[in-house]
């Protein structure tokens, strides 16, 4: 089973997209498998993160900005302004697809872990994942 979810980001951040994906994996009806994620973007990705701190994603979020800065000098892909580069190698650095086992038909996750679309584009955007469900 392959389905598209679409995610309205308000901007720049960890969004999570647990539950969105979980309801995919109920509706797959499988007691085991596998789910695979797919953001079908260049300037967005995802991440298995800590789900139970807000304070986790924050900093993450201004530790990725500090190590890729928007508006460096030596970037020349610039079309869409100073975070277009920046937002490549962000997605770049992180993932564009994750795996996570289906175990007694859920998502197989740890206590505190959750499923974010980072979203690398300081502006709004409409991001479209793919969620294929397998059974194992």
């Amino acid at each position: 089973m392959i389905r598209e979810i679409a995610v309205g980001t308000p901007g720049a951040g960890l969004l999570d997209i647990t539950a969105e994906i979980a309801g995919v994996v109920a509706d797959a009806a499988i007691d085991e498998g596998l789910c695979t994620v797919f953001v079908r973007h260049t300037s967005a990705s995802l991440v298995i993160q800590e789900a139970a701190d807000p304070s986790a994603r924050q900093d993450l979020e201004r530790w990725l900005d500090r190590l890729v800065p928007p508006g460096d000098p030596l970037y020349t892909h610039t079309a869409e302004g100073p975070d277009d580069m920046p937002s490549h190698i962000k997605s770049a650095l992180t993932a564009t697809s994750l795996s996570i086992p289906v175990i007694r038909g859920a998502l197989g996750l740890g206590t505190w872990q959750g499923v974010y679309l980072w979203e690398h584009r300081s502006a709004p955007h409409r991001r479209r994942v793919l969620v294929h469900v397998a059974a194992g």
